[in-house]
């Protein structure tokens, strides 16, 4: 740990330079998945969808850049590498050879749904271990990961609601 006047004790500090850094991984990884969507992406809405995933990779890059500089102002290291990301991240390989713009929604909503729900366990821990700072950090980009995923599955065919789910209003 990097000295700093952060009033967090240290032992707190640590915990979230770790879970930081899990989260930190999973986002360049889903950054890069995003790219190679939009990069590969063919069919009709080509151009919709092609833009749209560039969208979602740059608002997934925004949030790894403040993951990373949470790390650095809690006097931790941002491990934010290539190979550590590739290394490290918990999220379900890309799938390689998709070009068909249903499969890529898809493929690119699992993920986006997968790290949201992440980011949130980790919100939650970050208040139980007393970092509200990282915890609200966390919970705003959850919101907007959330925002992406909406974008991203506003693509989809609309399918039925399950028939546990009410239609009141």
């Amino acid at each position: 740990m990097q000295f700093t006047h952060n009033t967090l004790p240290e032992a707190i500090r640590l915990q979230s330079v770790a879970a930081l850094n899990k989260h930190l991984a999973a986002a360049i990884d889903l950054q890069a998945q995003l790219k190679q969507a939009h990069w590969n992406v063919r069919g009709p809405g080509f151009m919709a969808i092609h833009e749209l995933f560039d969208t979602v990779a740059t608002a997934v890059a925004l949030a790894a850049d403040h993951i990373a500089e949470r790390t650095g102002g809690l006097g931790g290291t941002a491990f934010g590498t290539v190979q550590v990301a590739a290394e490290r991240s918990y999220l379900v390989p890309y799938p390689l050879g998709v070009a068909d713009v249903a499969e890529h929604v898809f493929a690119v909503s699992a993920s986006l749904a997968a790290f949201s729900q992440a980011i949130r366990e980790a919100s939650a821990t970050s208040t139980t271990t007393g970092d509200a700072d990282t915890a609200d950090l966390l919970t705003e980009i959850s919101r907007g990961i959330d925002q992406q995923l909406w974008f991203v599955e506003s693509h989809a065919a609309p399918r039925a609601k399950p028939a546990s789910v009410s239609s009141a209003a």
